[in-house]
């Protein structure tokens, strides 16, 4: 439900380097137009119907198993490093890294990068709300893990569950960066996979499209360029 005005503090931060694998929590995240800096700027290719095609963990699962970092480096974003599941550590620009992760993924595969991001959603980060998370845990009397929906920025309000649904077009000043939000974030299939198993949970998309027309978060788009930080005091204008 909408509310006039809501106040609270950022609680955690994350970036996912490589789209669709595990990320990392971050104590200050930069940001610009783009989104989060570096945030999916990388990807993994296959070919699906004679074309490229961007993967996700909808079409392979596994990629979640394997996680990536910024280690710090230039460029703009500088190269990754990624753990594969049995531990070894690969550098993006390592030649057998395309190889390694088509062995493990059961498919031939191709690297890109691109400084302009690649969300789902062009320029923009999610933004997820501890009170939301607390009341679909409730309603499904269990745990959530916050990784399933791959958030970049949660926050803690002085507002009622799902009341993010309601600010569309308003603005979210988070320390001294200024977020217009957008949308209520409609969920595919990725939060159903356990961020460290990989097991499927199908009930979980069921019960929100069943209860929450299938919203989680709400996307955002910065404004300018500044730097978020956890503990960062957050506004709803």
């Amino acid at each position: 439900m909408p509310v006039v005005s809501a106040a609270g503090t950022v609680t955690q931060l994350h970036r996912w380097p490589v789209k669709s694998m595990g990320g990392e929590p971050v104590a200050e995240l930069a940001i610009d137009r783009r989104g989060g800096a570096g945030d999916r700027a990388h990807a993994v290719f296959d070919v699906h119907k004679g074309a490229p095609r961007r993967l996700t963990a909808r079409e392979a699962p596994r990629l979640l198993a394997w996680h990536a970092v910024y280690p710090g480096g230039a460029g703009d974003p500088p190269d990754p490093v990624l753990a594969a599941p049995n531990g070894t550590r690969w550098e993006w620009s390592d030649p057998g890294l395309a190889a390694a992760l088509s062995r493990d993924l059961g498919r031939e595969v191709t690297l890109h990068s691109d400084p302009a991001l690649q969300q789902d959603l062009p320029d923009s980060l999610l933004i997820t709300v501890q009170s939301t998370l607390d009341a679909v845990a409730t309603e499904l009397e269990t745990d959530l893990d916050l990784r399933r929906f791959r958030t970049n920025l949660h926050v803690e309000l002085d507002a009622d569950a799902f009341a993010e649904e309601g600010w569309e077009g308003r603005r979210l000043r988070v320390g001294d960066a200024s977020l217009e939000l957008l949308h209520p974030c409609e969920r595919c299939a990725i939060p159903t996979r356990d961020p460290d198993t990989q097991e499927k949970w199908p009930q979980l998309l069921r019960h929100l499209a069943a209860r929450h027309s299938n919203r989680f978060g709400i996307n955002a788009r910065p404004l300018g360029t500044a730097t978020i930080r956890v503990g960062d005091v957050v506004e709803l204008a």
